[in-house]
């Protein structure tokens, strides 16, 4: 797992590298602003996110405080994700690098 080292604070755009750098981070933050998924709702979102690799990437994220795992006690275990406070501050990011990534995908279309 990642961790955050004292120099690593001192410059925004490290710091946010830093806790996103994950191959699957955006992906799944994009999918959990529409609120909680369970993990294998979650895992069916992605073609080629294995399960490990799901776990480890949820724990990064939740490491961060960028969302929350939520156990209930019953039977069959029931485990949900959602974004934290800290989270949901990407959406404006999040919408952008969308809103961009559809104006890049017109560009080719048009080169």
């Amino acid at each position: 797992m990642i961790e955050l080292k004292s120099a690593d604070l001192t410059c925004p755009f490290t710091t946010a590298q830093k806790v996103l750098s994950g191959k699957w981070s955006l992906m799944i933050i994009f999918h959990l602003k529409d609120g909680p998924i369970r993990f294998n709702e979650l895992l069916r979102k992605f073609d080629g996110l294995t399960h490990a690799s799901l776990t480890k990437q949820l724990k990064q994220l939740e490491n961060f405080q960028l969302i929350h795992r939520e156990v209930y006690n019953q039977v069959p275990p029931k485990v949900e994700y959602s974004l934290t406070d800290l989270g949901k501050k990407l959406y404006p990011t999040i919408n952008g690098l969308t809103e961009w990534g559809s104006e890049y995908i017109e560009h080719c279309k048009m080169n």
